[in-house]
């Protein structure tokens, strides 16, 4: 062979050499988030990217997600699920609920999936058990059902004089079967009168607002919910509009001008879910991960609302509380 022919057919070799390695690179694993509405979930996304981080995992370097936002209509989570599988995901996160989780469990039964919920998992089929889920789901919950009476307990000491509470739930949910008859009966020991608004949308809030002031609600507990979440300065902005004290399941209603909430930090749920998603992409198995629950509780309350409100806040609740917005 000719020097010059060799030094061509070296330099070919060399120049492929490149492309070949970048061949057998694997490829980037990609993680669908399943969730009912869009906002205001940015902090929440931007949490489960915190909790990649710590796993190791930059969006963009070594992992790439994709969203697949329902945008409020239920009804189209199954088609969104299967959009996930058929681009065959390495993990499906699913935010909002137990709508988003059950149409990524009927999708598939072999890709990991990590949840977020406030219900119990166990109690709705989700899971076998906390410490073993079994299958390819686990995740995090907020205990949000086992809070309400917790939270009417903190509403009265806030509000001692109610005498009718109201609670906007949604029948959809399928936790309404255990808070709507528990907060029955807490208030019905309290000597209170319960009235129960059910609201699937925007236009159903409204309603049930409409409805509170006609039965001369004095307080009301706002459930947790995606749709609620995604509502959450209507809900707000209906509450201080018809000079409702409302108890809250989240710091981000508070922090939207909401008088009081108590529950777990959902930032740092979500934190924790982007951990798991992590974990899993790194080889562990669902079944291995314990669904995990909050083991602080904090108590946030918007002073300038209850100044609103002519409410004067009690000092064991001011000392109590994890933060004051002022």
């Amino acid at each position: 062979m000719k020097r010059r022919s060799f030094i061509t057919l070296l330099g070919g070799a060399a120049a492929a050499w490149p492309l070949a390695a970048r061949a057998q690179q694997p490829a980037m694993p990609v993680i669908g988030i399943l969730a009912v509405p869009a906002p205001p979930y940015a902090e929440n996304v931007a949490a489960i990217r915190r909790g990649l981080n710590e796993a190791g995992f930059v969006e963009g370097r070594n992992v790439a997600i994709e969203f697949r936002w329902a945008e409020g209509q239920v009804d189209r989570l199954p088609a969104l699920a299967a959009e996930l599988v058929k681009r065959q995901v390495a993990v499906i996160i699913t935010m909002g609920g137990t709508a988003p989780l059950a149409a990524a469990q009927n999708a598939t039964s072999t890709i990991p999936i990590v949840f977020h919920m406030g219900a119990d998992p166990v109690r709705l089929g989700f899971v076998k058990s906390f410490n073993r889920p079994g299958g390819n789901v686990t995740g995090v919950i907020l205990i949000q059902v086992a809070l309400a009476a917790k939270r009417l307990e903190v509403l009265r000491e806030l509000v001692p004089e109610i005498r009718s509470l109201g609670l906007l739930t949604n029948p959809a949910n399928p936790s309404v079967e255990t808070v709507v008859p528990d907060l029955h009966a807490t208030a019905g020991a309290l000597g209170l009168h319960f009235v129960v608004g059910y609201a699937s949308s925007q236009s159903d809030i409204d309603a049930v607002f409409e409805r509170f002031v006609r039965d001369r609600v004095q307080a009301a507990l706002v459930d947790s919910d995606a749709v609620f979440f995604s509502h959450l300065q209507q809900i707000t902005a209906l509450a201080a509009r018809h000079a409702i004290p409302a108890m809250y399941v989240s710091r981000q209603y508070v922090e939207a001008g909401g008088l009081i909430s108590y529950g777990a930090n959902v930032s740092d749920a979500y934190r924790e879910v982007g951990s798991y998603a992590g974990k899993v992409l790194k080889g562990a198995r669902p079944d291995d991960l314990p669904v995990l629950q909050p083991t602080k509780f904090e108590l946030v309350l918007n002073l300038r609302t209850a100044k609103s409100l002519r409410l004067t806040l009690p000092p064991t609740l001011l000392v109590a509380a994890d933060e004051v917005i002022e």
